[in-house]
């Protein structure tokens, strides 16, 4: 296992190097000036605007900005913001806490509500519930997000007035009181994420079980009469978890992306609303800290499934 682990981690390293280097290269030959809001202003001087270009580093060659920022990066820092001056990594920390208690929470309730309905519709298969549960997965990972926050505050916000349609990103849970407004103010971008994650996995988890409940290991398990709790949760369950670890595992990484439509909707001043914002803004450092960031959690929650198989499947080795 750990001369596995060792060759996956130095292959992921050229793979995440080739990755930043086509989105640098995407970002400094793409549309838009950074420094757009001073050209526009006649009161700044030209000699005034070149100090600045030259301050922020944007009169080098981007194939030399490009080695300049990943040396700073191997050293943990990955630079200022070109529209607020502030580091980098100082924005996410600001912007993390948001996305977390609304993108995270979903992810984690989506699982616990998807994984057991699976099992119980693949078990019930073509009863009432697994009719009921598959057309509500398709209804879930059929309607786009935006439409459904849009029908949620319409229903939970103007009609029945039950929450708040903007997120109030200020709030700091001090007390009983400011945790329910917390907790009223999250809960309808939780639910319309909740809603969509939940039913993929579901429908995943549906068909992951009947593919094993029919073979021959499952009939003999049976016929050694195992209880058929035992046959469920010990035979079936641990070999139909294996390419739905494979889709809870590369979801994770999009908790920390944001999601940049329902942050949109709800004024969630998360990581997806700092990554629209900062690509409107050209503010390079900051979308290629994000965008890297995403790619190193894809290629290290990749690993993570590869090992989790070995945990699951014991026919599976390493070695």
């Amino acid at each position: 296992m750990g001369t596995y682990f060792a060759r996956r981690v130095l292959v992921a390293i050229p793979t995440l190097l080739v990755i930043s280097f086509v989105i640098f290269a995407i970002l400094a030959l793409a549309p838009g000036d950074p420094l757009a809001q001073f050209g526009a202003n006649p009161a700044v001087p030209a000699e005034v605007r070149a100090r600045i270009r030259e301050s922020l580093g944007l009169d080098k060659p981007w194939p030399v900005r490009y080695v300049k920022w990943v040396i700073s990066v191997s050293r943990g820092d990955f630079g200022f913001s070109f529209a607020s001056r502030i580091p980098v990594l100082d924005l996410i920390k600001q912007r993390l806490p948001q996305t977390l208690w609304v993108v995270g929470i979903s992810y984690l309730i989506a699982i616990l509500l998807a994984i057991p309905i699976g099992i119980l519709s693949a078990v019930k298969q073509y009863s009432f519930f697994d009719q009921s549960a598959t057309t509500l997965a398709f209804i879930g990972f059929s309607v786009p997000t935006f439409f459904t926050g849009l029908l949620f505050i319409l229903l939970f916000s103007v009609k029945l007035h039950w929450f708040p349609f903007i997120y109030d990103s200020s709030l700091k849970v001090q007390d009983w009181a400011s945790f329910v407004k917390q907790l009223k103010q999250i809960a309808m971008p939780i639910g319309v994420l909740a809603l969509f994650q939940s039913a993929a996995v579901a429908r995943f988890m549906r068909s992951s079980m009947l593919d094993n409940l029919p073979l021959d290991y499952v009939r003999t398990a049976r016929a050694k009469g195992l209880a058929e709790r035992m046959v469920l949760t010990r035979h079936v369950l641990a070999n139909s978890l294996i390419p739905v670890v494979t889709l809870i595992a590369l979801g994770i990484p999009g908790i920390f992306g944001g999601a940049i439509i329902t942050e949109q909707i709800f004024r969630v001043n998360g990581l997806g609303e700092l990554l629209i914002h900062s690509i409107q803004n050209s503010d390079t450092p900051v979308v290629m800290a994000l965008t890297f960031i995403f790619a190193i959690l894809v290629v290290a929650f990749n690993l993570v499934a590869d090992i989790l198989y070995g945990v699951l499947d014991p026919r599976i080795r390493y070695s």
